[in-house]
């Protein structure tokens, strides 16, 4: 898979949008690219996981976010579902799910439906395989807002309590797991 084929595609345009996505997408790919290789135990496609890093955000220019140059007309929550469309579309399946699923810890049908979050009813939102779950943790540490920095193991929890205990929970697993 060329991923720069599609990004090029979606983002034609040297603008702060691809900017931002660009950097934000591969300093998600480095964090994972380091885990693979701290956890050969793990058995994780490193090629994937790289790929799939690259693209997890590729829906955001179709969403309302100011603060990182995205001027559409969808919520950004919507982001990950719009990016699993546009992979989808591209023939891409096992990228689309990493897109769908990268949400906080992954967001659960309770969660979506007690919060009224506008997402497809049908999809799954929550990272299931290892690989699925490695791009959803590193996602984490880096906002698009302040690319300058890394967060911190704690920073990086506490930016999840807003999608509630549980996943604060599973990010804390994941920190046992992948560091």
């Amino acid at each position: 898979m060329d991923y720069q084929s599609i990004i090029d595609k979606y983002y034609p345009s040297e603008n702060e949008l691809r900017r931002i996505l660009l950097i934000h997408s591969r300093q998600v790919a480095d964090r994972c690219i380091k885990i693979a290789r701290n956890h050969p135990e793990l058995k994780l496609d490193v090629e994937f996981l790289e790929e799939a890093a690259m693209l997890h955000d590729i829906g955001i220019f179709r969403c309302d976010a100011p603060s990182i140059q995205c001027f559409g007309s969808e919520p950004y929550i919507c982001h990950g579902a719009i990016g699993g469309q546009i992979l989808r579309e591209e023939g891409w399946l096992r990228h689309a799910l990493v897109c769908e699923r990268h949400t906080g810890t992954g967001l659960s049908r309770e969660q979506i439906e007690r919060q009224h979050l506008p997402l497809p009813p049908d999809g799954i939102y929550e990272p299931e395989v290892l690989e699925e779950q490695v791009v959803c943790y590193a996602d984490k540490f880096y906002s698009k807002t302040h690319l300058e920095r890394e967060r911190s193991v704690v920073e990086a929890a506490q930016s999840l309590e807003k999608f509630g205990e549980k996943g604060v929970k599973k990010f804390l697993q994941w920190v046992n797991l992948f560091e």
